[in-house]
């Protein structure tokens, strides 16, 4: 009768534990910040990583012990497909919405949780611990730095429809200087016509770190004569 579990199977599960819980801290920061790909996903690609090594590692022991002849065997070629493979599910976490991108820093972390996969199921532990700590700091530290020196770089598009007539933009423009949000720039879409009325869309990009309170700003926004729509 074959034997289900291999002599070394305890070092398996360690592994592929390892790789869950490592990958997974990196994925409750993301989940705390409401990201496309959270615990969930990073702990599935840190497990499906670390097994992807295991088996390029110790999968085909036994047919190369097996076998008399000379056999050219490349142990990498499973975890160089796994990382051009990761590269597609990191894309479906960027967002490009109005010029804007977002979703980089969660798919750079998704590559790296499969990295830190790879690494432990190689057994390399110590370049794992290290590495999910750097990520962490990087995740939780720059965000505060970048939020308090770079606040210029963090951007948001608020898109805005109204019905057109004479100074609705300077009453748009008035609600963002009076919550004190800088205008970084702005485009309006062609109008379009509904029921003999003509409507434009005004999209504003602004600093996101100048916004306080969202909902205080939608609020203001609707509170302006012909506005039918808010988007942010």
């Amino acid at each position: 009768m074959m034997n289900l579990l291999p002599t070394d199977y305890m070092e398996i599960v360690t592994r592929l534990l390892a790789a869950a819980f490592f990958s997974g801290l990196i994925g409750i920061e993301r989940e705390a910040k409401n990201q496309p790909a959270g615990l969930r996903t990073h702990l599935l690609v840190g497990i499906g990583s670390c097994l992807m090594m295991i088996l390029s590692i110790t999968g085909f022991d036994s047919f190369l012990n097996s076998d008399n002849s000379a056999i050219r065997f490349d142990p990498a070629r499973i975890p160089s497909y796994v990382i051009s493979g990761i590269g597609f599910l990191g894309a479906g976490t960027i967002i490009v919405h109005r010029g804007s991108v977002r979703g980089l820093t969660t798919a750079a972390s998704v590559w790296v949780a499969s990295g830190i996969g790879l690494t432990i199921g190689a057994g390399m532990y110590y370049s794992a611990v290290l590495a999910t700590v750097i990520v962490l700091l990087t995740l939780y530290v720059l965000y505060h730095i970048e939020n308090k020196f770079f606040k210029n770089r963090l951007q948001k598009n608020v898109a805005v429809t109204a019905e057109d007539r004479e100074n609705l933009f300077s009453e748009l423009v008035a609600v963002f200087e009076e919550s004190k949000i800088d205008i970084h720039e702005f485009q309006i879409e062609n109008a379009v016509s509904y029921g003999g009325n003509s409507f434009s869309t005004y999209n504003f990009t602004v600093s996101e770190s100048k916004i306080s309170n969202e909902i205080n700003l939608v609020k203001k926004l609707q509170e302006i004569d012909g506005v039918t729509k808010i988007m942010m």
